[in-house]
């Protein structure tokens, strides 16, 4: 049985098994991060997760479709590698979102993706994913035992055809073993404050992950996207209209604790895989994050063990890498993907997003 109400975009909002199903779709990657990044920094993860399941809410019921909430994967990997703190990451997503939200209000977006080119926006996205393999890899070694135990349940659930929920079924064990660990936390509400994690500092590689990040979510959370609502939904939402949203939930979120969000076409097609039709996924999803932020206490996250969180980020990592790769088909685009991959990982990822642009700017020349 389905239950329907009318969203402001005339669109109708269900809440059916199919719906929460849907939900699902979204937080294979979404929750993975947040708990890494809860382990890793001094983020206040009930914060972040309030933070989550309200936008989850608020694009659902404002576009009427099952668009992705999810975290700007490039600044919240380089903060989970200790490449940003928190403070970083607060700014650069203060910059990000003021950025979106002005190059939205002036339709620019679509100039800003012919100017840094699709292969250089791929190659951050291998970057990070390289930079998550190796923190994997950290963490794994901690409780190697643990880690292959987590490994080969993911390998069998995904010889099962289950390849997307053994990320939330290995992150379920961790839970447990964190609940066995440090007991049942007592339910509370997040407090309202301003900054509750610590105040932003805007410093060098705040701007270049900054940077990095926008080519990302141009090419990905908003081109991509405003193409996916078309061929998935039928529905003609611009490029420039998502960036505007990701401005203003990454200005209205980061000031109350939350960390840098985006759209992005992986979730919306996540979760229209899982079955999702209508925004009624996202408020059931974000209903769900609320839920999880009045539990997620600090000593169940510090008690999650790491080899797990290890192997989640190894998922995680194959994931960007596999998208990283997936619509490149000439051997000079792939080429680039991969040497700005490398420069990322070795040196730094904002250098080799300034440098791939610029390779990018030659090569198109020449051609």
């Amino acid at each position: 049985m389905a239950y329907s109400l009318r969203s402001r975009t005339d669109s109708d909002i269900e809440f059916s098994a199919s719906e929460l199903t849907g939900a699902l779709g979204d937080s294979v990657t979404v929750l993975p991060l947040l708990v890494a990044l809860g382990a890793t920094t001094s983020v206040s993860l009930p914060h972040v997760l309030v933070g989550f399941g309200v936008f989850q809410i608020v694009w659902g019921v404002y576009y009427g479709l099952p668009l992705s909430v999810e975290p700007m994967k490039a600044l919240i990997g380089l903060a989970v590698v200790g490449a940003l703190s928190y403070a970083e990451l607060a700014a650069a997503g203060l910059l990000a979102g003021g950025v979106l939200l002005a190059v939205g209000r002036l339709g620019l977006v679509g100039r800003l993706q012919r100017v840094v080119g699709e292969p250089v926006v791929r190659g951050v996205q291998l970057a990070v994913a390289l930079l998550l393999l190796e923190a994997a890899v950290d963490l794994s070694i901690r409780n190697l035992p643990m880690a292959a135990g987590g490994l080969v349940a993911v390998g069998l659930l995904a010889l099962a055809g289950y390849r997307q929920a053994s990320v939330l079924v290995v992150l379920g064990i961790g839970g447990v073993a964190a609940v066995a660990t440090a007991g049942v936390p007592t339910a509370s509400v997040p407090e309202l404050a301003v900054f509750p994690a610590g105040t932003p500092s805007l410093t060098t590689a705040a701007v270049e992950g900054t940077v990095a990040q926008l080519g990302m979510t141009v090419g990905n959370a908003a081109i991509a996207t405003a193409l996916l609502c078309g061929d998935l939904y039928d529905r003609d939402i611009s490029a420039d209209a998502l960036s505007t949203s990701m401005g203003v939930t990454c200005l209205a979120a980061i000031p109350l604790g939350g960390v840098p969000m985006c759209h992005g076409s992986g979730g919306l097609a996540g979760k229209y895989a899982f079955g999702a039709r209508t925004g009624g996924a996202n408020v059931l999803l974000g209903i769900g994050y609320l839920a999880l932020a009045l539990v997620a206490a600090g000593a169940v996250l510090a008690a999650f063990p790491m080899a797990i969180l290890g192997v989640l980020l190894v998922v995680v990592a194959l994931e960007l890498a596999r998208a990283a790769f997936a619509p490149v088909d000439d051997r000079r685009s792939l080429a680039l993907v991969a040497a700005v991959g490398v420069v990322g990982l070795a040196g730094n990822v904002g250098v080799a997003f300034v440098l791939g642009t610029v390779a990018f700017w030659l090569l198109s020349r020449r051609s």
